[in-house]
């Protein structure tokens, strides 16, 4: 990236999407650096917000309650200040929870192969999903339903084996890219 470009300033909240171990957490942390923003991880406030684990409440309340309070703390998020939000990996499938995103958000989609995925999320026993089979399988399940829905992002970036700071980069440019036009139009 050219160091001369002058420091890129964001209307909104940028939103990270994406599957567990595409990096959400890793690159909204040095983002929310670069762009002198907040980080926010979705998952902590539910946590705390819950007096619990998110596996806890998975197995007490279920998948479907479990939405419910995601939608009300992300909501609660996008109404505060603009920051950088990592959110977990299903809360862009709820169809109410992503046009809460789309309205106070420009979301960043972390894409990334099956191989980098399963390689980030392998050792890592506490993500309720992957504990239900093979977790491989359980990756390529979810991709196949979800990169669809996620491909609606405003913003898609490959998140590859390269080290973050790379992709970063790489996220940083694409939401220049994507401000561009509407600076230009703001200017016009």
């Amino acid at each position: 990236m050219d160091s001369s470009s002058p420091p890129l300033s964001v209307p909104r909240t940028v939103a990270l999407v994406g599957l567990m171990g595409a990096g959400k957490s890793a690159i909204g942390k040095r983002l929310a650096l670069r762009l002198g923003l907040p980080f926010v991880d979705a998952d902590d406030e539910i946590e705390r917000a819950a007096g619990c684990s998110i596996a806890e409440f998975f197995e007490r309340f279920g998948e479907t309650e479990f939405r419910n309070g995601e939608r009300r703390v992300i909501s609660r998020l996008l109404a505060g200040p603009a920051h950088v939000l990592s959110t977990g990996g299903g809360a862009y499938m709820d169809a109410e929870t992503r046009g809460l995103m789309r309205a106070h958000a420009i979301t960043v989609w972390l894409r990334a192969d099956l191989d980098v995925l399963y390689d980030r999320v392998k050792k890592r026993t506490h993500r309720p999903l992957l504990r239900q089979g093979d977790p491989r399988e359980i990756l390529e399940r979810l991709m196949n339903q979800r990169y669809p829905v996620y491909a609606e992002a405003d913003v898609v970036v490959e998140s590859t084996a390269q080290p973050a700071e790379v992709t970063t980069d790489q996220v940083l440019e694409a939401l220049r890219r994507h401000l561009e036009p509407q600076a230009a139009g703001a200017a016009a």
